[in-house]
């Protein structure tokens, strides 16, 4: 007998999640990236966000460029509870977590750098932890876009990390990442449209410079 050759299963993204603190003093921070990524597929894919207290966020839904329901949230819990919005809208619509895609900022990846991924750990990030413990899974597809490491970092330097996560992109450094952006809104076009495995090999290979058109 032979063994039947079982393809893998498409991930398709269905609720579209960007990491970040409420309050206007964390606008514009590298550690709210990832409400930058939801607010360009808000004005791309013309999905207006609206607060929802019972989703505890800033949430959008509509149809995507390739058609088919989906959904976009900014969870206004702060960074360290992000996975309590996260659950309320999985929890509402019955989504398993691997239709959640979470996007948010990663200091081991320099600027220009995304990475996308099936699964993973939390890598130390708070807001990843509490995903993870909402969803009571690591299996759910995550694109994490690079802020570099602040200059001079060391191990012990605690406090010029949080200046760093919580300062804003420089002059130059806000030209690249608007161009990070539009790129983050490609892959996550491409992972809609293939599955978040084949939108893997073009997110992670490119690095975006400034210098680019």
């Amino acid at each position: 007998m032979t063994e039947a050759v079982t393809k893998p299963v498409l991930v398709i993204p269905q609720l579209i999640v960007g990491l970040g603190n409420p309050e206007p003093k964390y606008d514009q921070t590298r550690h709210n990236i990832g409400f930058a990524a939801i607010d360009a597929l808000s004005r791309s894919w013309q999905i207006p966000l609206t607060e929802n207290r019972k989703f505890q966020g800033e949430y959008g839904e509509g149809v995507a460029p390739i058609g088919g329901k989906i959904r976009l949230l900014k969870p206004l819990t702060y960074m360290n509870r992000s996975g309590q919005a996260i659950h309320a809208v999985t929890s509402w619509y019955k989504l398993p977590p691997e239709s959640v895609l979470v996007i948010y900022d990663d200091m081991d990846l320099p600027l220009g750098k995304t990475r996308l991924r099936l699964s993973g750990s939390a890598g130390g990030h708070n807001g990843m932890k509490s995903t993870i413990a909402h969803l009571s899974s690591q299996n759910f597809p995550r694109l994490r876009i690079g802020i570099g490491k602040p200059k001079c970092a060391t191990n012990t330097d605690h406090s010029g990390t949080v200046s760093h996560v919580l300062g804003r992109f420089s002059a130059s450094e806000t030209q690249m990442m608007s161009l990070v952006l539009q790129f983050v809104v490609e892959c996550i076009e491409l992972s809609l449209k293939q599955g978040v495995e084949k939108a893997m090999n073009r997110c992670n290979s490119r690095t975006i410079e400034t210098s680019e058109s």
